[in-house]
């Protein structure tokens, strides 16, 4: 009689346990920076807005999971992710092999090229010999500023920033010559603004794989595979569903998605 109750315990106990999980499944807090227009920002209320939460939501409401953000500074994202302060990442990342070997990624979810930015009035070339005593913003720990410190330090002055606002800022200011970072964070955070009115991309567009990764998608801890299914899961359906191509159309005229 004592065996058998000790067993119906321990069935009990191990049901206890699995509801347990999936319940904690069923709520994830999703880390951001809310300071990357406009992929995520802070309106004048204090909300988070921008087409990584417009993503984040639909990408959890058709996964039937209830979804909180919690913002964070970039510097700290990955380390506030194994700290397991939140769960998830979506906040424009680049997947990366660097990044790779802290966390697991989704697929994409979107792929933009990088660019330079100049001012209209100014007659710089994108070359080693033009850019010779010059300066570019960036803002630090991204792809961005990677690759310019891997092609670009011998000729630039790389001046780094916390947050790609802080650069435009000393873009305008004139504290640097250049600015780059992501093209569509560029054009609709900064030349489409009253800021940016005197300002233009200069040279190529930049999508090298060494550095801008496959695409940006969403980061998880390593061996959270069951959530990083389900994201995957979700980023399908609502590319099928018309989801993604209407959040899309909030944001831009062109199919952010980039190539299949």
């Amino acid at each position: 009689m004592r065996r058998i109750f000790y067993i119906t315990a321990l069935v009990l106990l191990g049901c206890m346990l699995l509801a347990g999980t999936y319940l904690a499944r069923d709520k994830v807090r999703i880390g951001t920076e809310g300071a990357y227009p406009p992929f995520n920002y802070m309106d004048a209320q204090g909300n988070l807005k921008g087409f990584d939460i417009d993503i984040a939501k639909a990408l959890c409401e058709a996964a039937n999971l209830e979804c909180e953000f919690v913002t964070q500074s970039w510097d700290g994202i990955i380390p506030a992710l194994l700290a397991r302060d939140y769960d998830a990442i979506i906040a424009s990342m680049s997947i990366t092999e660097e990044r790779k070997r802290r966390v697991d990624f989704t697929e994409k979810y979107y792929q933009t090229p990088a660019r330079f930015v100049k001012h209209k009035d100014r007659d710089i070339e994108i070359s080693k010999d033009a850019l010779e005593g010059l300066s570019v913003g960036v803002q630090r720990a991204t792809v961005s500023a990677n690759f310019i410190n891997d092609n670009f330090d011998d000729v630039l002055t790389i001046r780094s920033y916390a947050t790609q606002e802080e650069a435009n800022m000393d873009m305008v200011s004139g504290r640097v010559d250049l600015l780059f970072a992501d093209a569509v964070v560029l054009q609709t955070g900064f030349l489409d603004s009253e800021a940016g009115q005197n300002y233009e991309f200069v040279g190529p567009s930049y999508t090298d794989e060494e550095w801008f990764g496959e695409g940006i998608g969403i980061a998880l801890r390593q061996g959270d595979d069951d959530l990083r299914e389900t994201f995957n899961q979700a980023i399908q359906d609502i590319r099928e569903d018309g989801t993604y191509q209407e959040i899309n159309d909030r944001y831009f005229d062109f199919d952010v998605y980039g190539d299949e």
